[in-house]
């Protein structure tokens, strides 16, 4: 029996016709779900996370810190509460349902100052919800390159050469990463953690944030130079520092103060080399499916892509900081 037909008989529902793939992120599975009772979106939770000792703690938090961001007024897709909870479960398999919010996110292209400023915006508000004072101990990033570099050149040529190429950058940037990380101010605030282009669905004018998993504490100054770049065409490696700076506009007219240390921020926005990392995984087979294996290995070349890019434009990325900040 499907996960679908599960969740007919667990929740008495009726389905109109066959649930529709959507495209989401690259970690759950998202689907649209028509029923008698309504539409609705389903994520079905990546089973090999959900068997991650941290994952039921981490999404716990989450839960809660979207509570306060509904309680607020964000416009946030958050999940349905059903039987006092929003996590479901059906034999083992985890998943969230949410309204279904007739909205797309919008193409590299289609993105205006406009759009910015209202993420920079919504961000600040976000940020705003709850701050603290503490001192998160950042986690040393330690991902052993040497070993994905030799088990690579036993599974895929193409990717060893890809991945030796970048092999003294990746190395660089962790530790570049790791120095910078001591240096960032003892402040946190709710962080969405990956407010990118994908998770905004708009529809004209209107907007809504989902993908709210990833809620957390996390240092506010990180998000916001991260988002700031993904929103002015960094997944596309061309940034348009038009809209870089129309997002950092759009943060501080909401209030919220501006970074002073940018090459502090530029240096510990390194986590793609964990994206990395969890891709390589994928590549290898290590704790994921069979199935993840095609999608790891376009995930590898991207964000290889995306590390080198980033470094070739160090310069004019802090020039326009600076620029923005006054």
């Amino acid at each position: 029996m499907s996960i679908f037909e599960k969740i007919e008989r667990a929740y008495h529902w009726k389905l109109k016709s066959e649930p529709v793939p959507l495209n989401g992120g690259f970690t759950h599975k998202m689907y649209r779900i028509e029923t008698q009772q309504g539409m609705y979106a389903l994520k079905l939770l990546n089973r090999f996370i959900m068997q991650r000792e941290t994952a039921m703690g981490n999404f716990a938090e989450a839960e809660r810190l979207e509570r306060l961001l509904e309680q607020r007024g964000i416009p946030i897709l958050p999940a349905l509460t059903i039987d006092g909870r929003k996590m479901q479960e059906i034999d083992g398999e985890y998943f969230y349902l949410f309204d279904y919010y007739d909205g797309k996110p919008l193409r590299a292209d289609a993105v205006t100052e406009y759009h910015c400023g209202q993420m920079g915006r919504a961000l600040a508000a976000i940020h705003d919800t709850d701050r603290k004072m503490g001192d998160q101990a950042y986690k040393q990033m330690s991902v052993d390159w040497d070993f994905y570099l030799s088990a690579m050149e036993k599974a895929d040529s193409r990717l060893y050469e890809i991945l030796r190429s970048c092999y003294a950058l990746l190395v660089e940037s962790q530790e570049n990463g790791n120095t910078a990380r001591k240096k960032l101010p003892k402040l946190l605030a709710v962080c969405h953690n990956d407010m990118d282009c994908k998770n905004v669905l708009w529809n004209g004018e209107d907007y809504r944030i989902i993908d709210l998993e990833c809620l957390s504490y996390n240092n506010p100054m990180m998000e916001l130079f991260e988002s700031a770049l993904c929103w002015s065409g960094y997944e596309e490696c061309r940034i348009d520092f038009r809209l870089f700076q129309a997002f950092l506009r759009g943060y501080a007219s909401a209030g919220e103060e501006l970074p002073e240390d940018w090459e502090t921020l530029y240096d510990c926005n390194n986590g793609r080399l964990e994206w990395l990392e969890y891709n390589l995984k994928r590549v290898l087979g290590i704790d994921c499916g069979d199935d993840e294996k095609q999608l790891g290995i376009g995930q590898v070349v991207e964000t290889l892509r995306h590390i080198i890019y980033y470094a070739k434009m160090r310069e004019q990325i802090l020039e326009h900081c600076i620029i923005s900040n006054h």
